[in-house]
């Protein structure tokens, strides 16, 4: 008889960390459900959770390393040979050229995996100990300019604040749509229900180009055109100041610093003036800053539509400020703080910053000479990096979890690049568009083998919990876990053969360097204490002991050993539903903000400094249209379309247009369209409707599969398109390196042939 059995676990494909529970009889997952006792999501589940079991049964996900033979075929080999293959192509290029020709690609699967997530440091520690110089991500084409603000205002580059959902009476949300993303550095369990209570209390505006699920459950939408966020954000606060409006809390006093700067800067944007700009007339935009000054406890929220554009770092910037000038910041009701309930390493400042404060620009792109920011040039840099001949050229590339063919603006240059590599290595589960031109390609396991614990995403979360995911099946016993791939490849930066490298004492010098980092400070728990007595008294080995001493240096955790009735991990796991420990509020600001001056530093010449580039945006003509980029419910980028579950029900990769501009095109829905701009064209079928305001359509991105080489049954027969083949490299939010993905000017016309 088939032994059958339930499990709870937590999902890890997306921020809202829905707890599950997954029914299995033998290997077969039979179905996943809602947890209703999981003490964070009380029972939301949406359809990528319910996928799970689909993702972990699919039969194009690898199970064996994976070599490309002398015909380019990729053939399963064993995990010794794997790991001697990586050996023999990385080694030339490491003595050759050394590590500064060498560099990685984290994707965004990195964050949702806690063996990725937490050992991805070594790969990329050791990686720029040995000479590498700056990595790469999708980073640089969604949320830089968040980083970048919450570094210079609050002190760290994962500090920004959340909207208090569950008592503000005014929500302003600008370029984010969590009907689609669930939340997005904002966790929420059903954040669609806090949204919709607020509209019952209060009031909810949706800024976007898009009448998004979001907006359509809004108490009004007001259409922006893309990458005019700044101007509006500057007029708000210019007539908040005009009429006195800006508040001036007492909890705030001494604790900020440069409002009154920020307000001078506001001088040119009265509402008049960026009224055409934006498209939005000036008596809305007075009312819009009436209606936020007046109400009881307003707030605005902004994520990817804000930051994918070509002023994204001043929208997320003067998202903060307005917040700050309505007295907002910290506040009940407001943007607050959240407390993590267990410490991470993503909190501390980077070795490699070491001046006071944070600085950019320490090193160039040696192509196009762009500043580095945080250690990243933006992804488009990549492929010419590549292909452009001459002394620093890359020459070896390691792709953890990332699908840059897909998700990086000139993705074009970037496929006919990658062949050009002496060394490619993927840690990835699928062999997709870009895996397809790895020498290796190492799978880790399903998200049902291995164990999770969220990390990052408590830090903007509206309560603080602590859960943990025991595996639901078991690894096959010849498998190694992602962490102990990272950490293999790591230790050989510096000389060991690949297959040589001692996992676990390079993980013991990972996780022992990162105690005797804490033991320097003299404010952590450990500080004095010997890193050898601390690492023998933490539990497991790779993400396992990091989750046990994020944990225990947490604000409930034991302070590994200080403390005897905290909480450790083996505590923790004796809860399957979940710890929840205290609720959102404020009063956090001289705990969280760790700037030089120990205030929230408002004014940056580094944001200043862009201003002039924003005036001057006012008087340039508006493009006939331009182009925007949305997401679904049912994908998480380009890694979900694989899951026949997901990809069900009407082609969801169309080019939304208003009725205006398909009328005056002679477009119909389900026509043929060919859409092009400075990039590149591609043909696409048409959505019509008035989903989008006039001069404004949009493609979703994570799409164009179909490629020859690729093992992706299901994608393969949705292909789409791929929006990236527009999106042009140069164009850039000029203080984070982030591409411009929303506002690229474009032409549609009908189109002579079928879709190609």
């Amino acid at each position: 008889m088939t032994e059958t059995a339930e499990h709870k676990v937590t999902c890890p494909l997306c921020e809202a960390m829905c707890g599950l529970v997954v029914h299995t009889a033998g290997t077969d997952v039979t179905s996943v459900r809602a947890n209703p006792a999981d003490v964070w999501s009380r029972g939301h589940l949406c359809p990528k959770g319910a996928s799970l079991g689909a993702v972990h049964h699919d039969a194009d996900r690898l199970r064996e390393p994976l070599v490309r033979n002398a015909r380019g075929e990729h053939v399963p080999v064993s995990w010794d040979d794997a790991f001697a293959e990586c050996e023999r192509v990385l080694r030339p290029v490491l003595d050759r050229y050394g590590a500064s020709a060498l560099t990685t690609y984290i994707g965004n699967p990195v964050a949702h995996n806690i063996g990725l997530s937490l050992h991805v440091g070594a790969l990329i520690g050791f990686g720029q100990a040995a000479g590498m110089q700056a990595y790469y991500s999708p980073g640089t084409v969604d949320q830089w300019p968040l980083n970048v603000v919450s570094a210079l205002l609050f002190g760290g580059m994962w500090n920004g604040p959340i909207p208090d959902l569950a008592h503000t009476d005014h929500l302003m949300i600008l370029g984010a749509n969590p009907s689609a993303s669930q939340g997005s550095m904002l966790s929420a369990p059903d954040v669609m229900g806090s949204i919709r209570e607020i509209t019952r209390r209060g009031t909810v505006v949706v800024v976007d180009p898009r009448r998004t699920g979001t907006a359509a459950r809004a108490s009004e939408w007001v259409p922006i055109r893309p990458g005019t966020d700044a101007l509006l954000l500057f007029a708000i606060l210019r007539v908040l100041a005009t009429n006195g409006w800006v508040r001036r809390p007492d909890h705030l006093r001494d604790r900020v610093t440069g409002l009154d700067e920020v307000i001078a800067l506001s001088e040119p944007f009265t509402p008049e003036r960026v009224a055409e700009a934006t498209g939005i007339g000036a008596d809305t935009i007075h009312r819009l800053a009436h209606d936020l000054a007046h109400a009881r406890n307003p707030v605005l929220y902004s994520r990817i539509g804000a930051c994918t554009q070509e002023f994204g770092t001043l929208s997320t910037w003067l998202v903060f400020v307005v917040n700050t000038a309505l007295g907002a910041l910290d506040r009940r009701g407001g943007a607050v703080f959240p407390r993590p309930a267990a410490w991470s390493q993503m909190f501390a400042k980077p070795p490699d910053q070491t001046e006071p404060g944070w600085t950019f620009g320490r090193f160039r792109s040696r192509v196009r000479g762009v500043p580095e920011v945080l250690g990243q040039f933006p992804v488009s840099c990549l492929a010419e990096e590549i292909d452009t001949p001459g002394d620093g050229r890359i020459r070896g590339l390691i792709t953890v979890a990332g699908n840059p063919v897909v998700s990086a603006p000139a993705s074009r240059r970037l496929e006919d690049a990658l062949p050009r590599l002496d060394a490619m290595i993927s840690i990835d589960n699928w062999l997709n568009e870009t895996t397809r031109h790895a020498h290796v390609v190492l799978p880790g396991l399903s998200p049902l083998e291995r164990p999770h614990s969220d990390d990052l995403y408590w830090a903007y979360s509206t309560a603080s919990c602590l859960k943990w995911s025991d595996p639901v099946f078991a690894a096959p016993p010849d498998r190694p876990a992602e962490w102990e791939i990272l950490v293999r490849l790591a230790g050989s930066m510096f000389g060991t053969p690949v297959p040589d490298v001692d996992v676990d004492a390079v993980d013991d010098l990972y996780v022992g360097g990162m105690i005797a980092m804490l033991g320097a400070r003299p404010e952590s728990p450990l500080h004095g204490r010997e890193p050898l007595e601390v690492l023998a008294e933490l539990s497991g080995r790779g993400p396992e002991r990091l989750v046990d001493l994020g944990i225990r240096l947490g604000p409930w955790g034991d302070g590994v050993g200080v403390r005897p009735d905290g909480l450790t991990l083996a505590e923790v796991r004796r809860h399957p539903d979940g710890l929840r420990l205290e609720e959102l509020d404020g009063g956090r600001l001289t705990e969280v903000v760790t700037t030089p001056s120990g205030t929230v530093e408002l004014f940056h010449a580094h944001l200043a400094d862009d201003v002039p580039r924003l005036v001057a945006r006012m008087d340039r003509p508006t493009p006939d249209l331009v182009l925007t980029s949305r997401r679904h419910l049912r994908s998480n980028n380009s890694w979900l379309h694989n899951v026949p579950g997901l990809v069900r029900g009407r082609e969801r990769c169309t080019l939304l247009m208003h009725s205006a501009d398909a009328d005056r095109i002679g477009l119909r829905s389900g026509d043929v369209a060919e859409i092009s701009t400075t990039e590149g064209e591609l043909s696409v079928a048409v959505e019509v409707g008035d989903e989008m305001m006039p001069g404004v359509v949009s493609l979703p991105h994570g799409w164009g599969h179909g490629r020859s080489g690729t093992r992706l049954a299901v994608a393969n027969d949705h292909p789409g398109v791929n929006a990236n083949l527009l999106n042009p490299p140069d164009l850039v939010d000029v203080p984070s390196n982030t591409q411009v993905v929303n506002g690229v000017p474009c032409r549609v016309r009908r189109a002579a042939a079928p879709i190609r």
